[in-house]
């Protein structure tokens, strides 16, 4: 059975104890829909717009920064090919974490995004991996956290153990919060260390997060 976190919480991921050889990191929310008052309401009322939540790994060095921002385009890091994996740059250059796709509705149970990392394998320079969800042009379409519920991010090992997992759900003080450094895995001596964040922001875009890490 997974241990369940809070935030600010953590748990050791010991080599030991799972098989750390591919691990999935799991995200999955649900969208609170208004309810529209009376029959009218039902068929006339304004349909709730789907939010699209974008998952974003950050690979950090011992320092705790992000060393490679990605090919240069006009004179500018790109993001893409470096170490940021994210929707326009899915698969990491070592081979060993990748986003397997955006899914744009939150519907179904289950996982709604996955990041897979092959923890054993990653390059010993990258120390930690910091797991961030923004809901994508949120501040455009009036969209926050506040109303998504069932909000959480696990850690699944090799075997199909669930070694941990993370539920944040929204509410009146995600009311203008559209983006959250939702978790993060440290290097251990024997594994790695799965820790809980739960920090929120404004702002929509993950690259506000970013510039924490550079």
């Amino acid at each position: 059975m997974a241990v369940s976190l809070k935030k600010g919480q953590g748990i050791s991921l010991r080599k030991s104890d799972n098989d750390l050889s591919q691990v999935t990191i799991g995200l999955g929310w649900d969208i609170n829909e208004e309810k529209k008052g009376g029959l009218l309401g039902g068929l006339f009322g304004k349909k709730e717009e789907e939010y699209d939540l974008d998952v974003v790994a950050f690979l950090c060095a011992a320092d705790g920064k992000v060393k490679n921002l990605g090919e240069l385009k006009q004179g500018k890091p790109s993001l893409v090919g470096g170490d940021v994996i994210f929707y326009n740059s899915l698969r990491h250059a070592s081979g060993c974490i990748w986003l397997t796709g955006d899914n744009r509705t939150g519907a179904g149970d289950g996982d709604d995004e996955q990041i897979i990392i092959k923890l054993n394998n990653l390059p010993g320079e990258y120390a930690k991996i910091v797991f961030v969800v923004q809901i994508y042009e949120g501040a455009k379409r009036g969209q926050s956290f506040g109303k998504v519920k069932n909000a959480f991010i696990r850690a699944e090992d090799n075997k199909g153990k669930e070694m941990a997992r993370f539920d944040l759900s929204g509410g009146a003080e995600f009311a203008s919060k559209r983006s959250l450094l939702f978790a993060e895995l440290t290097r251990e001596n024997d594994g790695w260390k799965f820790g809980a964040i739960g920090e929120s922001d404004d702002s929509d875009t993950f690259v506000t997060w970013l510039k924490r890490y550079i």
